[in-house]
């Protein structure tokens, strides 16, 4: 047979498996819109909208989802930012402050993200709701930060949380006991969307409701959903019609996080006279954040790229601290008239992140979610600025509570700042084992919280108490093997010790 017969039968076949390709995802797209109608009738009329716009929005992201296929980046179009494009925040600090501060600071909204519960740390309910700090939760030192704010400039800043059905009721219960605070808070929902079967690549939901056997039918679908459900939550213009022309968005578990003044003149007065629609507030790598989404030239415009959408083969110099030495912090100063204008232009681009999950009763699904920060390619004149380690302070687990718990620290109005004590400003590497990853397990295991001014690292690994007044200088590891326990007395000095094997302090 002729080369050309045998090119031409390989094009027809694959063409021909492309087109079955297609009649199948048609197929799909056509079962899943079904289901969806289905789900759609059991919504009572109070909800009927509110549904049929979440699952508008689904499907919208169900068929990216069907015509994407494989990591989304093509590396070799990767470059380096130019220089230009990621400002050093020192800066951006030099240039001072205005003497219009308080002016400046009224267009700003404070908007924090408030979807997560706090399971990961065996607590039930928000996230925002566990005590991190002299009985402070999350929520209050937010709220104080603000006030402090709006105290010391005589400004109007107020706070947005973008809660998921999961924290809604929650949170609107605890927000009355701010009623006399100085600061007007406001709450939207974010979208509500079904989980899909792996296998069958539809929705396992049979109904609107998410209780009983629908209890893990419904997720909240990632923080890039802020743009669309800010929007059809009528809160966007609200705001604007107030005046109001950024949002500083942030996790609310980032205690580092703060409203940054010099950052917010450098939008609303900048040097060029352009305005940025999109800051990002990155910072440099250590070995801990190799995961971290980093910002990355593309076709020409700033892309944050994350570790999902890389190819395999180039994983390991993703991660690489060398070669790309920042990442996200997940701290954004964002345009509002660019998201309301983006939004209505359905011009708003992010990538699509599958997140699988097993349920309670094995069951393989899948989540569709968006990353807040991936949007930025799609706004003008965005800009990252490389900021100092101490604006990103998330507390993901009770490694990073017992941190911000800690001498460390010092609290005033809210913000955490490191103490003038300790002698050098990086934070010292903590590993707790998982007898501590449970908040309740964590506080029982400590007596007080130790003094660490002078620690580099600690490692602890099982069955481990401290007593009260413990100091930890240096590097400590503390190990108890299986079926020993070990409790450090009150009052210890450890130094550059490791400890293991079985301590018990017997009481006399």
């Amino acid at each position: 047979m002729s080369r050309f017969v045998q090119d031409l039968s390989k094009a027809m076949s694959q063409d021909g498996a492309s087109q079955f390709q297609e009649v199948i995802r048609q197929e799909l797209e056509l079962s899943v819109k079904k289901e969806l109608e289905k789900i759609l009738t059991t919504a009572p009329s109070h909800e009927f909208e509110h549904t049929k716009k979440d699952l508008d929005g689904f499907r919208k992201l169900f068929h990216r989802f069907l015509q994407e296929k494989g990591p989304s980046v093509d590396w070799g179009k990767i470059q380096r930012p130019p220089e230009d494009s990621i400002q050093p925040y020192e800066k951006i600090k030099a240039r001072g402050l205005p003497d219009n501060i308080s002016s400046v600071l009224n267009k700003l909204v404070v908007v924090k993200l408030n979807g997560g519960l706090g399971t990961s740390m065996g607590c039930k309910g928000p996230k925002s709701l566990i005590g991190v700090r002299n009985e402070n939760t999350f929520l209050d030192l937010t709220v104080q930060q603000i006030e402090h704010l709006n105290k010391t400039y005589n400004t109007d800043v107020p706070l947005v949380l973008m809660n998921s059905f999961n924290t809604d009721e929650d949170t609107k219960k605890i927000l009355q006991k701010y009623n006399h605070c100085r600061v007007k808070i406001y709450t939207f929902n974010q979208s509500r969307y079904p989980r899909i079967n792996k296998e069958s690549l539809l929705p396992v939901a049979k109904d609107v409701s998410y209780s009983g056997e629908n209890t893990e039918a419904w997720y909240p679908p990632g923080h890039g959903d802020i743009y669309a459900s800010f929007y059809n939550s009528g809160l966007l213009d609200t705001l604007i019609g107030e005046g109001k022309e950024y949002i500083f968005v942030s996790n609310i578990d980032n205690l580092g996080a703060t409203v940054d003044l010099y950052i917010l003149n450098h939008l609303m007065n900048p040097p060029n006279g352009k305005r940025c629609e999109f800051v990002m507030e990155v910072t440099n790598k250590t070995r801990a954040d190799v995961k971290g989404g980093t910002l990355t030239q593309y076709e020409g415009k700033l892309r944050l790229v994350e570790i999902a959408q890389v190819p395999k083969a180039h994983v390991d110099e993703f991660k690489s601290v060398s070669k790309f030495k920042i990442f996200n912090t997940n701290n954004l100063w964002i345009s509002l008239a660019a998201v309301k204008r983006l939004q209505e232009q359905n011009a708003i681009d992010m990538e699509i992140i599958v997140n699988p999950k097993t349920l309670d009763g094995g069951l393989n699904v899948i989540q569709l979610e968006t990353a807040v920060g991936a949007a930025i390619k799609s706004f003008e004149n965005s800009l990252g600025i490389n900021v100092p380690r101490s604006r990103f302070l998330p507390v993901k687990t009770t490694s990073d509570l017992l941190l911000v718990m800690s001498n460390l620290y010092s609290l005033n109005a809210g913000s955490l700042t490191m103490s003038e004590k300790r002698e050098f400003p990086t934070v010292p590497l903590v590993k707790l084992g998982s007898s501590f990853t449970k908040v309740q397990d964590y506080l029982r295991r400590f007596e007080s919280i130790p003094d660490m001014l002078e620690l580099d690292h600690l490692t602890v690994s099982g069955d481990v108490t401290f007593g009260k007044n413990v100091s930890l200088k240096g590097t400590v590891i503390i190990i108890a093997n299986h079926g020993d326990r070990i409790d450090i007395p009150p009052g210890a000095v450890l130094e550059n010790k490791i400890v293991s094997g079985n301590l018990r302090i017997l009481d006399h």
